[in-house]
């Protein structure tokens, strides 16, 4: 996490300061697994930091079905490679599956491919996975980065296809070869389930005209792996919003929800929606903190919206605090992330999600993965953003 300069003085370095103890608290507490011992310290983690601000949080609690992987594993020729398996396919016994390894789309009972990370229902996985021609399927993950990306499960409530086992690019060479060869191969996706309860953190600020619509600022807190530039500029920025909207005031009330549950198909803002009925459609606006905020490793912004107006305010913000926009998702298409929820529900949303070398791997964490510079830009641009749409 790089360090304010020394040109930049007074309030700027205070709230980079803030920032990177924020996201480096956030990295260094573990793997950021929903309904992990890890997920439940990093709210309560979270929560206090909400009561730093001056606000109560509530823990609103989900319940869910945890995924523990006892055996994930391909022994091919003799040689064993460890894996993940996708937690939205199926799964195996102890035993496994045994059969020839053989391409995607081909006759063989395992089938080899590749994914690139969330790129489980796409391309050759994504048809392979639905073809109904293998009884089980290992692929590679390719990220930006050498190391392990596994994908999120979309699909965590209804699963579907035959067991996915992924494995690291680096072993890409040799599956391809016994793949060619027709090798044999022992695929094994062995998992317990384990009933779990896991929570969002959840905040609000009174408007002062109570029928006013709300506002809804929210972002994820759960993830592959540490998720220091993954998870942890969008918490920072979701801080800095509670504090300057807590001390302004506003005129209709704030809702602000950091929900588990990512990485298995947006469980956490399923239940807070639930809780909420009509919500969706109902707020004035929902704006999204999605991944990436301020990677450092490949950084890019995407911009999401609903509509043309919160598009044009947007982007006038990122604009006036300098930061690019490399992207702009087309009017209608489905966005990325959380943003989806909203825009399946009818709900109006504004959405920034970055570009990141890092993304879902196992060396996301560390101080070169985030600019605190680009995250304070962010949080800037995003409280003149909560200012206006929450005035009348």
């Amino acid at each position: 996490m790089r360090p304010a300069t020394s040109r930049q003085a007074g309030r700027s370095e205070s709230v980079q300061q803030r920032i990177g103890a924020i996201v480096g608290a956030y990295a260094e507490q573990g793997f950021h697994r929903t309904g992990t011992a890890v997920d439940l310290k990093s709210g309560e983690w979270l929560a206090d930091e909400v009561r730093g601000i001056g606000l109560e949080p509530e823990l609103e609690g989900f319940t869910l079905s945890r995924v523990d992987p006892v055996d994930a594993s391909l022994t091919v020729n003799g040689r064993r490679i460890e894996g993940l398996p996708l937690f939205d396919g199926g799964f195996t016994d102890a035993a496994g599956i045994e059969g020839q390894l053989g391409g995607a789309g081909s006759d063989a009972a395992i089938a080899f491919t590749e994914m690139a990370p969330n790129g489980a229902e796409a391309g050759a996985l994504g048809e392979a996975r639905r073809s109904g021609r293998h009884k089980a399927i290992v692929a590679i993950t390719r990220g930006g980065r050498p190391g392990f990306c596994p994908s999120n499960a979309d699909r965590f409530v209804r699963p579907f296809g035959p067991p996915v086992l992924q494995v690291i690019a680096e072993e890409a060479a040799f599956l391809a070869d016994g793949a060619r060869q027709g090798s044999n191969a022992l695929l094994t996706a062995h998992v317990e389930r384990t009933p779990v309860q896991a929570f969002n953190v959840v905040a609000s600020v009174a408007g002062t005209d109570r029928s006013a619509a709300p506002l809804v600022v929210m972002t994820p807190r759960s993830g592959w792996w540490w998720c220091a530039s993954e998870r942890g500029g969008g918490l920072a920025c979701w801080l800095e919003t509670m504090r300057a909207v807590h001390a302004a005031a506003p005129a209709r009330d704030v809702l602000f929800v950091a929900s588990s549950g990512h990485e298995l198909g947006h469980l956490g803002l399923d239940a807070f929606i639930a809780r909420r009925p009509g919500i969706v459609p109902a707020a004035k606006v929902w704006i999204h903190f999605g991944a990436n905020i301020g990677a450092a490793q490949g950084p890019g912004n995407n911009l999401q919206a609903s509509d043309d107006e919160m598009e044009s305010m947007l982007a006038g913000a990122m604009t006036s605090a300098e930061l690019r926009i490399d992207n702009r998702r087309s009017r209608g298409a489905v966005p990325r992330g959380e943003a989806e929820n909203v825009h399946r529900g009818g709900g109006r949303y504004i959405s920034i999600i970055g570009n990141n070398d890092l993304f879902h791997n196992t060396s996301d964490r560390g101080a070169d993965t985030v600019d605190l510079k680009v995250i304070e830009s962010f949080a800037g641009a995003f409280v003149a953003i909560a200012a206006s749409l929450a005035s009348p």
